[in-house]
């Protein structure tokens, strides 16, 4: 009985890591590379801290969208706007009033629900997501839980950090989107 309960144990783990890896594999080929359709549409365009290129791809995004606010969400409770803009070699003076700081975010799920509430403040449903090309995934399930309504853009950064194309040839790449790939499992799991 030991030995069938042991085998047991071992068919379905190794199910589950063949399973993950498939699934792994799909998540990896299908990152997004490019932004989707429609960016000139949108009323907001929401940046997700903690990746290099972000911010600077959420101002380009104004640039797309004329009429649009940018929100930066999870930023620190020291960070300004106008110096944020300035870091980044552009001219506050034309964004005044166009770019917003969140500050109550500490994670994605915190964003999501964070530019929610900003976007529910503001009447907005159109909105460009502005996080990397790996997190994509993982923050569109949780924007799509915190505002089911609204219509989404994915502007995904790439950066030469993360070579999508071959991160199997980097374990670092390969360790960041495995882990990636596991949050973004674990946030399609919860209700």
């Amino acid at each position: 009985m030991r030995r069938a309960l042991a085998w047991a144990a071992a068919i379905l783990l190794f199910g589950a890591a063949v399973e993950f890896a498939a699934g792994f594999l799909r998540f990896a080929g299908s990152l997004p590379r490019a932004p989707d359709p429609g960016l000139a549409e949108v009323e907001a365009a929401a940046v997700l801290t903690g990746g290099s290129g972000r911010i600077r791809a959420g101002l380009d995004a104004l640039a797309a969208a004329p009429g649009a606010v940018l929100f930066v969400s999870g930023v620190h409770e020291g960070a300004d706007a106008e110096r944020l803009i300035a870091r980044l070699g552009r001219d506050p003076a034309p964004l005044r009033g166009r770019v917003v700081l969140g500050r109550a975010a500490a994670d994605t799920r915190g964003n999501a629900e964070e530019t929610a509430r900003w976007m529910a403040e503001r009447g907005f449903s159109r909105l460009a997501l502005v996080t990397s090309a790996y997190h994509m995934p993982r923050a569109v399930a949780e924007f799509r839980r915190a505002m089911p309504d609204a219509a989404l853009v994915r502007l995904p950064v790439v950066t030469g950090n993360v070579n999508l194309d071959a991160w199997w040839r980097n374990w670092g790449a390969a360790r960041l989107l495995a882990g990636e790939y596991a949050k973004y499992r674990l946030a399609r799991l919860r209700p």
